[in-house]
């Protein structure tokens, strides 16, 4: 409608208008103008307490211009792009022709993993008597052991205040907080 008569309309015009010369419902005229300028191609502006709408071909034709350049861009960076990849794929082929010798480099390649797997599995399996090892367990018992020892010195700490503040017996005190009889210092 726009297009057409290259006017500017305000939203009763095109309420008046649409439904007679395209055809369209008047209660959609609204929804389909609001999507039209969602989608950029009709233009809007407020003046005053009025909405003006417009849509120029000259703007429709520089914006597909525009997407044209923009593709044909793409377009060349891609085909660029794709030449200089299969230069490298060439380059790169170059020396790893299919021959007897490479065949067999690649089969001895194999076999070396191979050995190396099974090698680093029996490194694996006797790592517990690395002194490394052995050395850090020493010390993750050492701090788990005083960590032990100190939990229980505060069990300790707490029934000898529970039997002094309520006169509880420890054979009682035991009994309802789970502890077992055998507590005792770890060596």
């Amino acid at each position: 409608l726009c297009f057409a008569q290259k006017d500017v309309f305000q939203l009763k015009d095109i309420e008046k208008i649409a439904p007679k010369e395209k055809g369209i419902t008047s209660m959609s005229v609204k929804e389909i103008l609001q999507s039209l300028v969602d989608d950029g191609m009709v233009d809007t502006d407020r003046i005053g307490t009025s909405n003006y709408f417009w849509a120029f071909p000259s703007k429709a034709l520089h914006a597909r211009k525009r997407k044209l350049e923009e593709l044909e861009s793409q377009f060349a960076e891609s085909s660029q792009k794709k030449e200089v990849l299969q230069k490298s794929i060439k380059k790169s082929k170059i020396g790893r022709e299919d021959t007897a010798e490479r065949a067999a480099l690649i089969e001895e390649l194999a076999a070396l993993r191979q050995k190396k797997e099974q090698l680093k599995a029996e490194v694996d399996k006797y790592r517990e008597c690395d002194p490394d090892v052995i050395e850090e367990m020493r010390k993750t018992n050492k701090i788990a052991m005083e960590a032990a020892n100190r939990w229980t010195d505060n069990i300790f700490s707490i029934k000898s205040w529970a039997k002094r503040k309520f006169g509880f017996e420890e054979s009682r005190i035991d009994k309802s907080f789970g502890i077992p009889e055998d507590l005792d210092y770890i060596d």
